[in-house]
């Protein structure tokens, strides 16, 4: 599986032994000049590691960045609990539940939820992603202001499918909650995706095994399972919602199999 074209390590990490990484990925290490040229290239500068398309005209690097930028104004004007993710999975001043995010891409409704007071584990598959999740997570870490939205995500590497399927067996805690995500096969008719999404796409693909992480979700979730999907799409594995919570572009799909017994 051809997973980039080449790692780029521009200084030291202590992250992870990209060498090592890339021998195991069978990726060829390559030196900067190389983002001249067409492909895909994961970049790592001491902590932070991205990803960039090469090419004259590429956009800039992808990266995970849960202290500034778009996760810092949503964490302080996105409106709180009143936020539709936050209605979905149940939040209020009395219940904090237990997410379990299965599919877990850029981190960005992981961190929405941890901000809200919830603790979440996060299942990252694909190796690149995972590296960029771990990337921004550590350099989050020492963020005093957000130390303990920090301390409340928890990320794991695998297959979720995998995973949920041992949950029990692994001595990992019933998750409250089972958050769902997963990438939707976009026409080539659809709007221009924004830079990060339309790399993730082009570096993730499809994910073709719905049914199953569905029915393993189901599983383990103690309270419901939240799907988080365009609007306009087809319920995944074609299980029709308890009820759905829509938006503009997006919707919650709303799965419930108990109901919240608050403290």
């Amino acid at each position: 599986m051809k997973i980039l074209d080449g790692v780029i390590l521009q200084s030291a990490s202590e992250l992870v032994d990209l060498v090592t990484w890339a021998q195991e990925w069978q990726v060829p290490m390559v030196d900067s000049a190389q983002l001249s040229h067409d492909g895909l290239y994961l970049i790592a500068d001491g902590q932070r590691i991205s990803v960039q398309q090469g090419g004259k005209k590429a956009p800039g690097p992808v990266f995970v960045d849960f202290v500034s930028g778009a996760s810092a104004h949503r964490r302080k004007y996105g409106g709180g609990k009143g936020q539709s993710i936050a209605k979905a999975v149940g939040i209020s001043s009395a219940y904090k539940p237990s997410i379990l995010d299965a599919t877990a891409g850029l981190g960005r409704d992981a961190f929405v939820l941890a901000t809200l007071g919830c603790d979440v584990t996060l299942i990252e598959r694909h190796p690149v992603v995972y590296l960029l999740l771990k990337s921004g997570l550590q350099c989050a870490q020492g963020e005093a202001e957000i130390a303990d939205i920090m301390a409340r995500m928890r990320l794991m590497q695998g297959n979720s499918i995998d995973l949920l399927s041992r949950w029990d067996s692994m001595g990992q805690p019933q998750p409250d909650i089972v958050y769902l995500d997963p990438m939707f096969p976009h026409s080539t008719a659809s709007a221009e995706a924004k830079k990060e999404m339309k790399l993730f796409r082009s570096l993730v693909g499809a994910d073709l095994d719905e049914d199953q992480l569905w029915e393993q979700a189901n599983s383990i979730a103690r309270c419901r399972i939240v799907v988080k999907r365009p609007a306009k799409a087809p319920p995944l594995a074609g299980k029709a919602p308890s009820y759905v919570l829509a938006g503009k572009a997006n919707r919650f799909d709303v799965y419930s199999k108990a109901k919240v017994i608050k403290p």
